[in-house]
């Protein structure tokens, strides 16, 4: 449970991960003492938040897991490319302003970068970010070409009367991504107080600043008129995800397998839940609000309400941390599919535990028992 929980965030007090210990010894690590090339995005660290240290990271990559996808990139080769990324590291008074072109830019920007000394390998690895490979202090850092930066974005960013969530919300609602938004986020374009923000932090917040506007918008919505299971899968993380009819009601599970990356020697399954609010963090993580923003995006797309149990089951074919992007792109996957229209709860939980390949999550729901005894004003 506590591995799941965790994923590599130290909450077991020992100095290294002993999962992602493994990594270590697997990169194939190049020295080097200058870079020059793209940046296609950039990361703030939160150690000793809120005096903190980023840099750009540098590979001749968009950094874009979408791109990832559509290329019809395996694990391996993703891996790979992440270990050959260089993660640069200094002040933010010293590198601050190119950050910032580099997040504004819809392309990745030419960069030339001399490190104090040769990069090193140094896995930056939390469960919410994709991994990185290299890590290097900046010495010097020059922009070699300059920023194309969208209308929209250069709109909403130079607004400094705006709040970050009506900001981020508003850059959705024009067509930004989500993944452009976070990178505006954590480089400190958003809001009225403006700071740089933690790249993991970032992922998490516009994923649930996004999907909490998109709530907000569905509940006024009528609900679905049926019960519908949506099911994709990417990279052994495979999500089935439940509608049916009624107000916002949200409950995932998460289920890690004999012998995966978190689960061990025994299964581990963790749940969580919330109404139109959410108290309080969630056990699940970063995935919970990834995977909850790729279901409000559909049902705004559909304009539609619905109660929603959505189930991650997680296999050893996930043989390495990529970031939470994983569960935001599988529950896209799962909500584009054909759905598998279902005429009762039990029928569609005993569909989705045959999807899933196993029942022993059901019993860790809380609202589907809720949903058997409850009664809506239709049926009175």
């Amino acid at each position: 449970m506590r591995c799941a929980e965790c994923k590599g965030k130290g909450m077991c007090g020992l100095p290294r991960c002993p999962i992602m210990s493994r990594f270590h010894a697997q990169a194939d690590v190049k020295p080097a003492s200058s870079y020059q090339g793209c940046s296609p995005s950039v990361f703030i660290g939160s150690y000793g938040y809120p005096d903190v240290h980023g840099g750009p990271l540098l590979i001749n990559d968009n950094d874009n897991p979408p791109d990832w996808l559509r290329n019809n990139l395996g694990m391996e080769e993703i891996v790979n490319l992440r270990a050959r990324t260089i993660r640069g590291s200094a002040g933010l008074h010293a590198v601050g302003g190119s950050l910032q072109e580099i997040a504004l830019s819809s392309i990745p920007l030419d960069v030339d970068v001399l490190f104090e000394k040769p990069v090193a390998f140094a896995l930056n690895f939390d469960g919410t970010v994709a991994p990185v490979g290299l890590s290097g202090a900046v010495k010097k850092m020059d922009l070699v070409g300059s920023a194309k930066v969208g209308r929209v974005v250069d709109r909403i960013t130079s607004d400094t009367d705006i709040g970050a969530t009506d900001a981020a919300n508003a850059l959705l609602a024009d067509g930004v991504d989500v993944y452009q938004i976070a990178k505006l986020m954590t480089a400190g374009l958003l809001g009225k107080k403006r700071t740089f923000v933690p790249t993991r932090w970032a992922i998490t917040a516009v994923d649930d600043t996004l999907s909490t506007g998109l709530k907000k918008d569905i509940a006024r919505f009528p609900p679905v008129e049926e019960i519908s299971i949506f099911a994709g899968e990417i990279y052994g993380n495979r999500i089935v995800c439940i509608l049916l009819p009624g107000d916002w009601k949200y409950e995932m599970i998460e289920i890690w397998g004999k012998q995966t990356l978190w689960g061990g020697d025994e299964e581990v399954i963790v749940q969580d839940r919330e109404g139109m609010v959410k108290h309080g963090y969630s056990p699940i993580s970063g995935a919970y609000y990834s995977a909850r923003l790729a279901v409000c995006e559909y049902l705004k797309s559909i304009r539609r309400c619905a109660r929603v149990i959505v189930v991650r089951s997680v296999s050893s074919e996930y043989w390495a941390p990529l970031g939470t992007w994983v569960i935001r792109e599988a529950t896209r996957k799962a909500m584009a599919n054909p759905p598998v229209r279902c005429e009762s709860l039990d029928s569609a939980v005993r569909h989705a535990a045959a999807v899933v390949g196993s029942d022993t999550w059901v019993p860790h729901s809380t609202l589907i028992p809720e949903l058997r005894t409850q009664r809506t004003l239709f049926q009175f």
